[in-house]
């Protein structure tokens, strides 16, 4: 099997012979993969009239637990993403009543985001398309070599400081 990657690597093999050019076998592949997975995840959460960073928060609001609520803080670093984004996400979530802002009852600094019945009921309905595209999208792999990747990519975050807070 032949694929871009391996044209882009046999170009340089030719024209810069010196130099070891393997990284791009793995790194151009992740970045043509996480592409390509971008777009069907964009679709099946346009389905559902979300993007990549609604689902986001939903989700992460969700798999919380009871009472489905955080602090913008908290939100922030479940998702990894500015404070400045955090707001913004919040705000066009709360317009479309899907997450509700309250202050704290102990801390007046503290605001806390719920998830509303209904954004759980939304991310409760999205979720099963979610999981659906993404067992499609790996189909290709089975179960064993899933987890094998899944593996080695997770030890490949760690070694980039992406690891376990």
């Amino acid at each position: 099997m032949t694929d871009h990657v391996d044209r882009v690597l046999e170009q340089w093999d030719r024209e810069r012979p010196d130099l070891d050019v393997s990284p791009m076998a793995v790194i151009g592949r992740l970045k043509r993969l996480a592409r390509l997975i971008d777009a069907e995840l964009r679709r099946t959460f346009a389905a559902h009239g979300l993007d990549s960073a609604s689902f986001d928060v939903l989700a992460t609001l969700r798999r919380s637990g009871p009472p489905y609520r955080l602090t913008p803080a908290g939100l922030m670093r479940s998702a990894m993403v500015t404070s400045g984004a955090v707001t913004q996400r919040l705000d066009r979530l709360e317009a479309r009543g899907l997450v509700a802002r309250s202050p704290s009852e102990t801390d007046g600094r503290v605001v806390h985001v719920t998830l509303t019945e209904e954004g759980r009921a939304l991310i409760d309905r999205v979720l099963p398309d979610h999981l659906a595209t993404e067992h499609r999208l790996l189909a290709a792999l089975p179960a064993a070599r899933r987890d094998e990747l899944a593996r080695l990519l997770g030890e490949l975050l760690d070694s980039l400081g992406d690891g376990t807070d």
